[in-house]
């Protein structure tokens, strides 16, 4: 029996357990060894992490695809998994050292630090995955990995020796985001760029072979800085070759102010003449612009910092090469100062020798890391690299022959835009934690890259032996015996980014290398659901891992979800105090609230303004469904063994099977085409309108009438469309529909096992044939055949029953418009009736008098004078309005209304037409006064149809 009040969280733990216990989300079952593989690889959350809004609509729409494939009698494997997370987790476990008062990471050594990070992940990395239990995640718990278990490991070290034999791992001295506080190259994805208010320096550089006079600005050219503390690397002053202004200064030279370097002027197209003097100085080691001009022009690159943000000036060659004497003093007196307060002291000096010509304010865009909260730094180092230029050319060319397809179509254009300008890819951080590179050096620095340390030992014993730097009977001595060849060959100490294990993650989750039974059915997978910040961070690069050692897409479909945020629009941050907990709106409101809530906004390339009473209201969806499954229960209705729902004989029964069929079509459209949002809207109005509103309401006479065939068949009838509505909703809404379908039946299976809604006449073994087989040659996705559902149709009992349902619609609503009184019972003439309208009229009668709260309906040959005019499916339905409402008070009302609904649409497009406010106003609030028009117009567009149809009635 039902309980009387729904309650989710009871509902939700005792789901949970009966879908572990029965193992129902595991792939391979024994019944559908054969059945075609539906496939899903989870992007992997951080070990560190706990459940926000962006997992909660990512996972929501991942478990919608698999919950409906997996009913499609699909064998359906959605691998979970978590990522070591290199940075944030060593920051949590050195916290954690910290807060504990014990030694910290480099007093406790490598090793034992390593050990405590273990220790850390099996007490507290799974609280992610329990969250996503608690949001339904339908995944195989049993096979979930870890991108540093001992498989994924072996991955790793695989992929980097043979990308590295080949070619396409390498060592280089680049730029790299480098963090001074975290002492680490980061990947761009870890910085966050800050707007600062700052300043503009602009300097006096004086040329080369002229007397320097502050006031003889032909004595020196004048550059614009952010950052006057590297103007200490300097080598270049770089100018636009179109500016007239310096065309006769290119190929000169100028004299570094303080240090007294000679530099040359080069033409180069990065220098804009637009922006302050049109000369910039050009700091190779400091800055990436300046960087790629310094490859360009062969510049030299000289860091002034250290790994810490300090100035690093005394036994810097560099630096000191070429300086004139006595140069070397300011070295003296800066070297070791922190760079913010360096700056000071170089803009002063600048200022003392007149260098300084003045400064302006300037607010511009900072790079901090994202979780050291410091001002990162372009630093020159050796790291290494993936020549992610050559990879990338088959993962673009995937994508333009349509192997791999982005929903929405137009992710492609930014995909080729970061693939075609893709820099080298840097792999190395700085860490302990995460997977130390496989490479070891030998004594003269060689290097040995290998995927274990034996097999490098053997390989740099056997190098130095043919090179006689030891001989063979010393090589086979060291190979014998370890102690012998201790430190003979260093290990790398640096780990691999965590995006490169996570490249693997399609492959190396099934087994690869170890053992590829797994990937031979398991890949490619059938789509990948994520956020459009990480196309290029993660699916890019799962692209070219995949096509360079799979030689296939690791997808062929990429759906890119947006972002979810607060109801007015705005990004949720902590700093803004808009950060909505999931796990918050699910203990309110229960989990399947918020899974169809935020599937009821994924709309294709819309982000999602989420607010607790969207939630809410859905919430109570689940209750009116709730109580509409009680109503059917507490009545009596069931199903039969083996009906028919196309076989009834009742019009009124007829239509909810050609309703249901209906619903079934839209639902099963729109999730195989990945509009979510559509599916939700078809399953609700199926549910609260059709089903509840008016299938029921309508259904209540019979049901409570006398006892016959068309009571049996309407009692059987209200439980098959029930029954349809929890498969329907089961992939948006798990639990509930679990709990009713348990409870509402003797059943023997699970809801989530049970079949989606067929064809009508298919049986469950045609269906599994159509599921298991590949129609058309494998020219069609046999899941678009195989459980296809919705051909059953009965056009005339529509055309009876959406009469009623549209009659009654439009007099409540003009009803609603006129602020009539549901107690005043209004008159109904149907004008110029057709026989078929007179014939329902009179079979609805009671009900449509009852559900509009009419007086009496009448038919005459025209409208009477003084009523409202509806049209209702081609023909007139007049409601006399003369002395039941004043029709002129009433018209002056509307106008009233009408003249505000203009002024708000006129007072919106002054702000819209405002350039000034749509360029400095947040995006959230020029968005929000457009719905603020559209919501206008829609009103305005109401209140003339209103007052058109008192015209009439004058």
């Amino acid at each position: 029996m039902i309980e009387k009040n729904y309650q989710p969280a009871d509902i939700e733990t005792r789901m949970a357990r009966l879908w572990e216990e029965a193992g129902a989300f595991k792939a391979g079952r024994p019944e559908r060894r054969d059945a075609r593989p539906f496939t899903v690889v989870i992007p992997p959350p951080n070990v560190t992490g706990s459940l926000h809004m962006g997992h909660a609509l990512n996972n929501t729409l991942q478990d919608i695809l698999c919950r409906f494939e997996r009913m499609r009698g699909r064998d359906v494997l959605w691998q979970p998994g978590t990522d070591h997370a290199g940075i944030a987790t060593q920051m949590v476990v050195e916290r954690q050292l910290m807060e504990r008062q014990e030694p910290g990471r480099r007093d406790m050594g490598r090793a034992k630090f390593l050990e405590r990070v273990w220790q850390w992940k099996a007490e507290s990395g799974g609280v992610i995955v329990n969250q996503l239990k608690r949001l339904g995640a339908s995944c195989d718990w049993s096979r979930e990995r870890f991108t540093m278990d001992e498989g994924l490991s072996r991955a790793v070290a695989k992929v980097f020796v043979e990308l590295h034999r080949e070619g396409l791992i390498y060592k280089d001295k680049r730029l790299v985001n480098w963090d001074p506080k975290l002492l680490t190259a980061i990947s761009d994805l870890e910085v966050q760029q800050i707007e600062v208010k700052g300043s503009l320096w602009y300097l006096r550089y004086p040329l080369e072979g002229k007397a320097f006079n502050p006031e003889d600005s032909s004595s020196f050219i004048v550059v614009a800085t952010t950052r006057p503390e590297t103007m200490l690397g300097d080598t270049a002053v770089a100018v636009n070759p179109d500016d007239e202004r310096y065309a006769d200064l290119v190929g000169k030279h100028v004299i570094l102010p303080l240090v007294g370097r000679k530099i040359p002027i080069v033409a180069d197209e990065y220098s804009d003449p637009e922006k302050g003097s049109g000369a910039v100085k050009v700091t190779p080691a400091h800055d990436f612009n300046d960087f790629e001009v310094g490859r360009r022009h062969n510049l030299p690159q000289i860091s002034v910092l250290d790994q810490e943000g300090c100035l690093a000036l005394l036994d810097n060659e560099d630096y000191l090469r070429g300086l004139p004497e006595g140069a070397s003093q300011l070295a003296e007196e800066l070297h070791g100062i922190d760079r913010f307060a360096a700056r000071k002291l170089i803009v002063a000096r600048l200022e003392d020798f007149g260098f300084l010509e003045r400064i302006e304010p300037n607010t511009h865009m900072v790079p901090h890391g994202d979780r050291s909260g410091v001002v990162i730094e372009p630093y020159l180092t050796d790291q290494w690299y993936v020549d992610a230029h050559t990879m990338a050319q088959p993962a673009i060319a995937a994508v333009r022959s349509g192997a791999t397809n982005f929903v929405p179509k137009n992710w492609e254009k930014t995909y080729f835009e970061w693939m075609e300008n893709i820099q080298p890819w840097c792999i190395s951080r700085q860490l302990w934690w995460g997977h130390q590179i496989p490479a070891w050096y030998g004594p003269d620095g060689k290097v040995f890259v290998a995927e274990s340390e034996e097999e490098a030992v053997g390989n740099a014993l056997g190098y130095y032996v043919e090179q006689e730097v030891i001989t063979p009977e010393q090589g086979d001595e060291m190979a014998r015996d370890p102690d012998k060849r201790e430190g003979f060959i260093t290990r790398d100490e640096d780990v691999l980014d965590t995006w490169f294990s996570s490249a693997l993650w399609p492959f190396s989750t099934l087994g690869w290398p170890d053992d590829e039974t797994d990937v031979a059915r398991h890949y490619p997978t059938d789509v990948l659901v994520t956020g459009f910040d990480i196309i290029f961070f993660w699916v890019a690069r799962m692209m070219m891992m995949g096509m360079h050692f799979m030689k296939d897409v690791p997808f062929p479909t990429v759906y890119i979800h947006a972002l979810v945020r607060d109801e007015k629009g705005a990004k949720m941050s902590k700093s803004k105090g808009n950060v909505i907990d999931p796990l918050h709106l699910i203990d309110d409101y229960g989990a399947d609230a918020l899974r169809f809530t935020l599937a009821a906004m994924a709309a294709q390339g819309r982000d999602i303004k989420l607010a607790s009473q969207r939630v809410e209201g859905y919430r109570n969806f689940a209750t009116k469904l709730w109580n509409a499954c009680r109503f059917a229960e507490m009545n009596g209705c069931a199903l039969p063994v083996d009906f028919d729902a196309t076989q009834a004989t009742q019009t009124l029964n007829r239509w909810i099977a050609h309703e249901t069929a209906r619903a079934t079509r839209e639902v099963t459209e729109a999730i195989e085409a990945y509009r979510f949002n559509d599916a939700a809207a078809s399953i609700y109005r199926f549910v609260w309108n059709v089903y509840c509103d008016w299938y029921l309401e309508l259904a209540k006479p019979v049901l409570m009438g006398e006892e016959g065939a068309a009571k049996s068949e309407t009692l059987a009838m209200v439980a098959w469309a029930r029954d349809e509505i929890l498969k329907l909703l089961h992939p948006f809404m798990p639990f509930i529909t679990e709990e009713l379908w348990a409870v509402t039946a003797k059943r023997d299976g699970l809801l989530v096992l049970t079949e989606w809604p067929r064809k009508a006449g298919l049986t469950s073994d045609e269906a599994v044939m159509m599921a298991t087989t590949s129609p058309n040659d494998g020219l069609l996705p046999p899941v678009l055949l195989a459980l296809d559902t919705g051909d059953f149709s009965d056009p005339a009992a529509e055309a009876e029953i959406g009469w009623v349902v549209d009659l009654v619609t439009a007099i409540r609503s003009v009803r609603a418009e006129m602020n009539i009184t549901p107690a005043t019972l209004t008159p109904l003439v149907l004008a110029g009736a057709s026989d078929e309208t007179k014939g329902r009229a009179q079979r609805w009668n009671d009900v449509v008098r009852r559900m509009a709260r009419l007086g009496e309906i009448s038919f005459a040959d025209r409208p009477p004078e003084g009523a409202v005019q509806l049209l209702v499916r081609g023909e007139v339905a007049a409601l006399p309005l003369k002395g039941v409402i004043d029709l002129s008070a009433e018209k002056a009302r509307l106008d009233k209304e009408l003249a505000k609904a203009e002024a708000d649409i006129k007072r919106v497009d002054a702000k819209l037409g405002n350039e000034k406010f749509v360029a400095n106003a947040p995006d959230e609030i020029v968005e929000e006064e457009k719905e603020k028009r559209e919501a206008a117009v829609a009103r305005k567009a109401r209140i003339i149809e209103a007052l058109e149809r008192l015209k009439n009635a004058a």
